[in-house]
């Protein structure tokens, strides 16, 4: 076992992408830990420590998030948008003839049709991240018994760049 690990380590490509595999996993797990911009990490942490949030749906999307969505991180939503995009695009392969067309022109169909589900991403991600500072604003609806105020000033830009933040980790995540 070892061995086939150091024989792959002796190969520059192989290396190259065990490398490149490891810092990316590295950057999320950090990027998981970083709070969005204007949320309260203490009482954020507070309400973690105080609230059962296993079960649920957003126990679930938590989960798929690495658990990032109840830490208000900047990559709270995950991927979760380029999956629900990409379901889309896939569907509506069906239904409008132009995707489909898309589809069966090969390398350079396939190449626009990603670049549009990349599109329907960051439209998801901003709806996504609208959805959950709004669920964080109300205290009592994100973290089930915990009547924190997450975000202690509400005020439209400071909104509008926590918006910004959670999308921007989308599409980094992307």
């Amino acid at each position: 076992m070892l061995t086939a690990f150091g024989r792959a380590f002796k190969t520059p490509d192989l290396r190259r992408k065990i490398l490149f595999t490891l810092s990316i996993i590295t950057l999320y797990r950090l990027g998981a830990h970083v709070p969005t911009p204007g949320v309260s990490y203490p009482l954020v942490q507070q309400c973690i420590s105080g609230a059962d949030n296993s079960n649920g749906l957003l126990g679930l999307v938590n989960l798929f998030s690495g658990g990032a969505l109840l830490q208000l991180s900047i990559f709270a939503l995950g991927i979760m948008p380029y999956i629900t995009a990409s379901i889309i695009v896939q569907l509506l392969t069906v239904v409008i003839p132009r995707f489909e067309t898309l589809k069966k022109e090969g390398q350079a169909g396939q190449a626009k049709m990603t670049q549009y589900t990349r599109y329907l991403t960051i439209a998801l991600a901003v709806l996504q991240g609208t959805t959950i500072l709004t669920l964080a604003r109300t205290p009592g609806r994100l973290f089930q018994g915990c009547n924190e105020e997450l975000i202690p000033d509400q005020s439209i830009p400071l909104i509008l760049s926590m918006i910004i933040a959670l999308t921007a980790g989308t599409a980094l995540t992307m």
